[in-house]
């Protein structure tokens, strides 16, 4: 069998077809189920492709054309989700986005197609707004707000921003006048359902492809998925989350988050204070009001990192869209701006099971311990079961060995075309493994890369390490302290051990001399019992395997064809004691 066989699995693709929807069927309407076969199907169709390329051609000695045509092939795929999604919007503009960061399980050439699928659509009439809002709130929109914008501020592929003014009533409970209001995109719980079930089948439908079933679970990276589209549909937990956000930064001037009204907050709508100001990659807008952009950039990757390292609770989504640049009164030794972040649907923590991990990956690095790296990734829960960690070491001892000896600010000075072509090889050895991001560490490495991506916009000799060097040191320094106080805790385990030590070996010595020491070796015994079996059978397997060759010979050579009959009988003997003989044995 050609080896591109283990590639597929070798179900006929008349089993990869459009099952019938249903997931709340009684409550479907036509428009879902329309949208539930379209998305299916899209898929159906890709799997043929998939089978027909990955698993036909080679059989017939083609091998060589599906891998030549495998990246074109990829690119038209991506092309076609694109259309598909934009053809679409609801959830799958945000699938197109979850795929294009999915670095770690998709090849390249599907994720720089899908970098540029944005998350915007036409606005939903004003009509239907008012009427998904007034049947939140209970009463007529006029009472709920002195002003509402029909135009909206913002419309994406869940919801849309408008303006609006509280009235006088909430103005004077809430200290807030101006206030932004999101507000659901009217169906959509029906649309998130509909594209969740088609998912759940589609996923189903991979893990029965050992090219993706070896190196990602698809059913469990949809649940992922699924648990990060129910929280950004669900404003109240928005709410919470901007809450949260301002109280870890309460005590920093740098940075500020919209208070939420409450008494005009419901799961589908979501009132804030008015916070818009300059866009944070406005760099005409920040040197017109005399704020320097490369200062911006380096208090941003600044405030992130606080996010990561010092609170534990971080901001996923900081594009362009979300961050405002907020000039200030110049008071005395107070800051001249602030950062003021918005939309805190997307959200990460980061627990303490996950810093220790990054941790102890940071020590590796350190280190250049390519086993203690893969230790690290192993107690994140980066890597499948699956995975042969010897592939993964030897891309990490290659890293070690052309960037390891320098410093975070050493590596500025290497050629940008090095670290392309090591990336290219490193990044085709580490997809080739089964590799899958855990769904905090990749909203994390989310942050992480639109961070960077920004503070170069604003500074383009803005160095992503230079930030992150102090709190590598950080991390390094508080592991230090907890080697400290674990080395003190066991120093003081072992001096106990040691202070009870002469008085239990007197017990000991005690017993012996009173003839009452006694030993209890049954389960040793009852081992060695097990061994022993063992090895007999052992020797039965060799004895028949040496009794059927003579035997065999015997009968080849035809000088004794009898007594190799009478061998090869007289083998069957060995062979049921090698298989039965330990049988009773427990």
């Amino acid at each position: 069998m050609d080896s591109t066989s283990d590639a597929v699995d070798e179900t006929p693709p008349r089993q990869v077809a459009a099952a019938p929807f249903a997931p709340d069927a009684g409550r479907a309407t036509p428009a879902h189920r329309a949208r539930y076969r379209r998305i299916v199907g899209f898929a159906a169709r890709e799997f043929l492709i998939v089978w027909w390329y990955e698993l036909v051609l080679p059989r017939f000695g083609l091998t060589s054309h599906a891998d030549r045509t495998r990246a074109a092939r990829m690119q038209r795929f991506a092309r076609r989700f694109h259309a598909l999604a934009v053809g679409l919007g609801g959830l799958m503009i945000k699938v197109g986005q979850f795929m294009s960061s999915r670095l770690d399980v998709l090849p390249p050439e599907i994720t720089a197609e899908l970098e540029g699928l944005q998350d915007e659509v036409p606005a939903v009439a004003f009509a239907d707004i008012r009427a998904l809002a007034e049947a939140e709130f209970g009463v007529p929109l006029t009472s709920a707000y002195a002003w509402f914008d029909e135009t909206p501020l913002a419309a994406a592929s869940l919801g849309q921003a408008h303006r609006a003014r509280l009235s006088d009533q909430d103005a004077e409970d809430t200290g807030l006048r101006d206030v932004v209001v999101k507000v659901q995109r009217p169906g959509i719980d029906g649309i998130v359902a509909t594209d969740l079930a088609a998912l759940r089948r589609v996923a189903r439908w991979a893990s029965r492809i050992r090219l993706v079933s070896n190196r990602v679970d698809a059913p469990a990276l949809v649940e992922e998925f699924a648990q990060t589209c129910r929280e950004e549909i669900d404003y109240l937990h928005e709410a919470a989350g901007a809450e949260r956000f301002a109280a870890d930064f309460a005590d920093d001037q740098r940075v500020s988050a919209p208070e939420v009204v409450w008494e005009r907050s419901t799961r589908r709508v979501l009132t804030l204070s008015d916070v818009t100001a300059i866009k944070i990659n406005d760099t005409a807008a920040l040197r017109a009001a005399g704020i320097d952009p490369t200062e911006v950039a380096n208090v941003f990757a600044d405030v992130m990192l606080d996010q990561v390292f010092t609170h534990g609770f971080v901001h996923a989504d900081p594009h362009p869209g979300n961050i405002f640049v907020t000039p200030l009164a110049s008071d005395a030794g107070g800051p001249a701006w602030r950062l003021t972040f918005v939309d805190f649907g997307m959200m990460t923590s980061v627990p303490d099971s996950l810093r220790a991990g990054l941790r102890t990956l940071v020590i590796a690095v350190a280190g250049r311990d390519s086993k203690g790296l893969v230790a690290a990734a192993q107690e994140i829960g980066v890597l499948l079961p699956s995975a042969d960690t010897r592939e993964l070491e030897r891309a990490l001892t290659a890293l070690f060995a052309r960037f390891g000896g320098m410093g975070f600010a050493e590596l500025r000075d290497v050629d940008p075309r090095e670290f392309t072509g090591f990336a290219t090889e490193f990044t085709d050895t580490v997809r080739e493994l089964p590799v899958q991001l855990p769904e905090n560490l990749l909203l994390l490495i989310r942050a992480v890369s639109l961070t960077s991506g920004l503070c170069s916009a604003l500074d383009p000799a803005f160095n992503i390490w230079d930030p992150v060097e102090p709190y590598a040191a950080k991390l390094l320094q508080d592991e230090s302290g907890n080697l400290v106080q674990d080395f003190s805790r066991q120093a003081a385990a072992n001096a106990g051990l040691l202070w009870r030590l002469p008085k239990r070996l007197d017990d000991v010595i005690s017993s012996a001399d009173n003839g009452t020491l006694s030993f209890d070796t049954s389960r040793l015994e009852r081992r060695l019992d097990i061994l022993v079996g063992i090895g007999k059978r052992v020797v039965s397997a060799v004895l028949f395997m040496a009794l059927v060759v003579g035997g065999a010979l015997l009968l080849i050579g035809g000088a004794a064809p009898v007594l190799g009959w009478v061998l090869i009988g007289v083998s069957a003997l060995p062979l049921l004691h090698a298989l039965f003989g330990g049988r009773r044995r427990t």
